[in-house]
């Protein structure tokens, strides 16, 4: 049986990554000036939540220096301190250090014995501000009976009787009573009586039941509201009452009374309509009821799975189906229909419990602008728009890197300097504007800068001189913008710590390309850059059209089908290697035999007597793909050809169609470069003085 202490941790470091994401946001807001109450608020109660959970299992150095975060963030939201941009900058390189210490603590590492003490000396220098020692602001051990503390005996203290009584159900949310006594203590003076009154009898007693209640006397210098964060989380759990006692006495009369044992002679049952302050109280009988739980990833991937078995089962049973007479079985057939309506429903239930908005995934963006703008002396705004748009969890995990790349990208080589930017007219501060929305069962995410756009002139000469093209290369400028894809390819003068080893851009399309995304550039050089990051909403199913080629079966992604037609002699023209192009829309395009990438025997060689598949790839780049006939549009359930078999070239994934057998799902961006592969090692076998672009080879034999 696991161990149920395992169990919590997990779900602590679950809401710690929750945390982190709201603290940096809060962060983020502060720098940009949004001084509202309660955004400090809120990122004080992210720092104090991560402390009190790290306490409950023993992470000392992560509750030191969260403690320290934490005091800091109080003196400032209680108005002892002033926010000053300083103080933000500090902040930020204690929420690095804090998201290191969780993250170690997670990993069961060992960290450095000075990380982060350059942080905690700089926040307790702030502290000293305030004329209080940090040695003064340490949390006071809980006693149970009130000492005198000159420093306290100093301040104004209030007497609170707070009533707690759980629910039965509060163990099974993952609450520990012995936690909230723990941190209630730490604002002053607490003593705890305990009510064993409804535990019952040791036959009838439920393991995971909370039978305990507690009354508290608490003498404190804090207010009402700060008792109410210890139990913010239990709120819903529990029954609890805060009488406010307002009782205020002189440092004499504190010192004196509190030895004297005052407080002892309060009457149990105060004037409610005078002094008591509900925090919240349930109605008797009536049970609060959690709207939400917590399941395993791993259970809930099952289900998706399930559910995708229970998809390839719906196709053979529609494909049988479908040989089945309307007017002998009637109610047979509408019965495949509304099963394969119900699963479709379900299967897009199940896909959205999956689904996460992008927002964790952007709160990253402004933190990234902040400091490279300090690093490269720039001016740069982010706008963020479409942050609740949601996608697969597996895809919100892989598009940080490629979307922080792009943003640095974006910074360094888009974004001109102040300077040259008011020079053109332009306003000093660059923007740069990240989107994501739905179009056509895809998520987009777009990344525009109003920068100086892409130098084409340059771009071309150092893929030149880097060997990357051929010097009498006739590129179109979209062909050109696509150069900053290659590998090792970089316009930077130097190697710096932002770009200039050109491993990044290449890298972001490889990444993107894995998730059966695809990616594209738009640029106007003085006016700025776009770029369009398209991505499939999840990896587990999606729709595709099922084409004979031959007498294989192989699945097209829907998503990427631009039309399907069958060329008229006339449309179609041959190069010089034997490739074969298509007039489309006033435009030629390449046509693709997917036949013979494939190695497929008797299949349909002539597109005139075939059909074309005319598909988008990279950059927009258009291809026909020849096949023999279309088959059906259809959901398909991804499998994964390299963990069940292996990796083949031009294939992103198998499916299982409705009549049991496997089909291949072709790879459109594979194939694109394996036709270009093609093209280049055909022109490597001329003559130098017969080497010529596609595109020359196109206008030549055409023209």
């Amino acid at each position: 049986m696991s161990d149920p202490m395992e169990q919590f941790k997990v779900i602590f470091f679950e809401e710690c990554s929750d945390l982190l994401i709201s603290l940096e946001e809060g962060l983020m807001q502060l720098q940009a000036g949004d001084s509202d109450e309660e955004v400090v608020h809120s990122v004080f109660r992210a720092v104090h939540s991560i402390k009190g959970g790290a306490g409950a299992f023993g992470f000392d150095r992560l509750v030191s220096f969260a403690h320290i975060q934490e005091t800091l963030l109080d003196d400032i939201r209680s108005g002892a301190l002033e926010m000053e941009p300083a103080y933000i900058a500090v902040l930020l390189q204690a929420f690095d250090i804090l998201s290191e210490l969780v993250g170690a603590a997670q990993r069961g590492e060992e960290v450095a014995d000075d990380l982060g003490s350059d942080v905690a000396k700089a926040m307790k220098a702030i502290l000293d501000q305030t004329g209080v020692p940090m040695a003064q602001k340490d949390e006071p051990a809980p006693a149970s009976e009130p000492e005198v503390d000159t420093d306290i005996a100093e301040k104004n203290m209030r007497l609170f009787r707070i009533s707690f009584k759980p629910y039965e159900e509060l163990f099974q949310r993952a609450n520990e009573p012995i936690l909230l006594i723990r941190e209630l203590g730490t604002l002053g003076d607490l003593t705890v009586t305990l009510d064993v009154s409804d535990v019952p009898d040791i036959e009838e007693m439920e393991a995971e039941h909370a039978y305990f209640s507690w009354d508290f006397s608490l003498i404190t210098e804090y207010d009402e509201a700060a008792i109410r964060e210890v139990f913010e989380f239990v709120e819903d759990d529990c029954d609890l009452q805060i009488t406010d006692h307002g009782v205020y006495l002189s440092p004499e009369a504190f010192v004196e009374d509190a030895q004297a044992g005052l407080f002892e002679d309060i009457e149990d049952e105060p004037d409610v309509s005078k002094t008591q302050k509900a925090v919240k109280a349930a109605k008797p009988g009536e049970t609060v009821v959690s709207q939400s739980i917590r399941v395993e990833l791993d259970k809930v991937d099952t289900l998706v799975n399930m559910v995708g078995e229970l998809v390839i089962t719906q196709a053979m049973l529609r494909e049988q189906g479908g040989e089945l007479l309307v007017e002998q079985y009637p109610n047979l057939v509408q019965g495949i229909e509304d099963l394969s309506r119900h699963i479709r429903d379900l299967q897009d239930c199940v896909m959205a419990i999956r689904a996460q908005p992008v927002k964790s995934v952007f709160s990253r963006m402004p933190r990234l602008i902040r400091e490279l703008t300090a690093t490269l002396g720039k001016k740069a705004c982010l706008v963020m728009s479409g942050e609740e748009t949601e996608v697969d969890k597996t895809v919100t995990e892989r598009i940080g890197d490629p979307l922080m790349h792009m943003i640095r990208n974006s910074v360094d080589h888009g974004l001109e300097m102040p300077d040259v930017r008011a020079k053109a007219g332009k306003n000093e501060e660059g923007i740069i504007n990240l989107s994501a929305f739905h179009r056509g069962g895809r998520i987009f995410i777009e990344i525009e800068d109003d920068g100086a756009g892409i130098n084409k002139k340059v771009v071309l000469e150092k893929a030149i001189a880097n060997g990357l093209v051929s010097p009498d290369a006739n590129l179109s400028d979209e062909e050109i913008n696509n150069l900053i894809f290659m590998p090792g390819f970089s316009t930077a003068e130097s190697v710096t710590n932002v770009s200039g080893r050109g491993v990044g851009m290449d890298v972001v399309r490889k990444n993107i390309q894995s998730l059966g995304g695809r990616i594209s550039i738009r640029s106007v050089e003085g006016k700025g850059s776009k770029f369009t990051m398209s991505l499939p909403l999840t990896l587990a199913v999606m729709d595709g059209m099922v084409v004979d080629i031959g007498p294989e079966k192989y699945v097209l992604p829907l998503a990427n089908i631009i039309q399907t037609l069958r060329p008229g002699k006339e449309d179609v023209n041959s190069l010089p290697d034997g490739r074969n192009v298509m007039m489309f829309r006033g435009e030629y395009i390449l046509l693709v035999p997917l036949y013979d990438l494939y190695h497929i025997e008797n299949a349909i060689e002539n597109p005139c007597e075939g059909l074309v598949v005319v598909v988008e790839g990279d950059g927009g780049v258009l291809m026909g793909f020849i096949v023999d006939d279309l088959v059906n549009q259809q959901q398909v359930v991804i499998k994964s050809l390299e963990s069940n078999y292996a990796l083949v070239e031009g294939v992103s994934g198998a499916t299982i169609l409705g009549n049991g057998r496997v089909s291949l799902i072709v790879d459109i961006s594979t194939i694109q470069d394996m036709s270009a592969n093609q093209s280049r090692e055909f022109q490597s076998a001329l003559p130098e003085t017969n080497k010529i672009s596609p595109q020359a080879q196109i206008s030549s034999e055409i023209h």
